[in-house]
């Protein structure tokens, strides 16, 4: 799986980062960012999980 940070999206809230710290961090403008690409397997759960969480649906399946 690949995902993507739609930055005109993103408010910066950290949900994604709070739920899934092995794939999302926060950039330099304090937006998130996806640092793991692809996603590795054992990583899924909690990346979809954290892009259903989402409040604005910034986090995008490539």
């Amino acid at each position: 799986m690949k995902l993507k940070v739609n930055k005109n999206k993103c408010i910066g809230c950290g949900q994604c980062v709070s739920i899934c710290e092995d794939v999302f961090n926060f950039d330099d403008d304090n937006l998130a960012e996806v640092i793991e690409t692809p996603v590795k397997e054992e990583h899924y759960e909690d990346a979809n999980m954290a892009k259903e969480s989402c409040p604005t649906g910034a986090i995008e399946e490539e």
